[in-house]
């Protein structure tokens, strides 16, 4: 149990810290005179924020349905945040999202998607449409890459040969591949 006196001064010892603590980036005037002094804090800070650039349209033109294809890009993300980390969450242009390429009156044909944290990479985790992938970390230091690495992540598109051989010569398939990055 508490005491009545412990009680009593409880109140007064948080208002005593609350007031010190308030006082401690206070601003302050200067005094008459011939010169006078003044101060002011300044405090800043921001939003977590992230940018991906540098994407290329990916086409696969009269390609052997015999052999899997891939289109290795590197592209550039960049992070404000502690240890520049990013989540990168992708969909595409099919039913739900679905990594899928279409042409009027065929059938639908699978791609996957890789991600690479890391430029010049020729594979990378595989990525499930609407499923986020988290723990990237850029080595970009400003958006768009305009100073420091040129780029700072690889983006892989496969298709393998049962998809490809699925395909009807002379047609054309099409589809959206969509990125999101967020801050982490």
């Amino acid at each position: 149990m508490f005491s009545n006196r412990l009680v009593r001064r409880l109140p007064v010892a948080l208002l005593l810290a609350t007031a010190a603590a308030g006082t401690a980036n206070a601003a302050t005037d200067g005094s008459l005179g011939t010169t006078s002094t003044g101060s002011v804090a300044i405090n800043a800070s921001v939003a977590g924020r992230v940018q991906i650039s540098g994407l290329r349209n990916v086409t696969f033109s009269a390609v052997d349905p015999g052999a899997a294809i891939a289109d290795n890009q590197d592209v550039c993300v960049w992070s404000n945040t502690a240890g520049r980390k990013y989540k990168i969450t992708a969909s595409g242009s099919g039913t739900g999202g679905a990594f899928k390429l279409a042409s009027s009156g065929l059938t639908d044909v699978d791609y996957s998607v890789e991600w690479n944290q890391a430029a010049g990479a020729n594979a990378g985790t595989a990525l499930t449409n609407g499923s986020t992938l988290a723990g990237q970390a850029s080595l970009a230091t400003a958006p768009t890459c305009s100073s420091g690495p040129i780029k700072s992540a690889s983006l892989i598109v496969r298709m393998d040969t049962t998809n490809l051989q699925n395909m009807q010569a002379g047609a054309t398939y099409t589809g959206t591949l969509t990125l999101v990055v967020a801050p982490e």
